[in-house]
């Protein structure tokens, strides 16, 4: 994403991807606060130009305002979206790129809204962190 364009897009929280599958994060990563779990609608872009939108329960940390999504959750409920209607896309590329408020989620759902339309309503993150697992002992 081009640098000049990226400062008039609206931003709000943080995110994780979580790739491992043995670690909950039932504390933040960050500041060691215990984590809440709250449903986002997430956007995922899809190469090579798929959006989909997904409302996900995820960790969070409202202290960091960070968001944790289980990387191993996300993969196959993508698959069953697109194994009938777009299956070439299945296993491409994506990124978590931000949310949505719940009522944009609804009316986007329910197709109320065009695709330019849902674009207009994204926030993307304003920062992806990443996060190192070190086993105990």
């Amino acid at each position: 994403m081009p640098k000049n364009n990226s400062k008039s897009l609206k931003q709000r929280h943080r995110f994780f991807l979580n790739p491992y599958k043995d670690c909950a994060f039932t504390k933040c990563p960050k500041c060691e606060t215990k984590t809440k779990v709250r449903k986002f609608p997430l956007v995922i872009h899809i190469e090579p130009q798929q959006l989909f939108w997904l409302n996900k329960q995820c960790k969070y940390c409202p202290s960091c305002d960070l968001i944790i999504a289980k990387k191993q959750e996300i993969e196959p409920l993508m698959a069953a979206a697109f194994i009938q209607n777009n299956p070439k896309i299945i296993g491409n590329n994506y990124v978590v790129m931000g949310t949505v408020d719940k009522k944009d989620w609804r009316e986007g759902d329910k197709n109320l809204l065009s695709p330019s339309e849902m674009v207009g309503r994204i926030y993307i993150f304003k920062d992806v962190w990443d996060f190192k697992v070190i086993p105990a002992g």
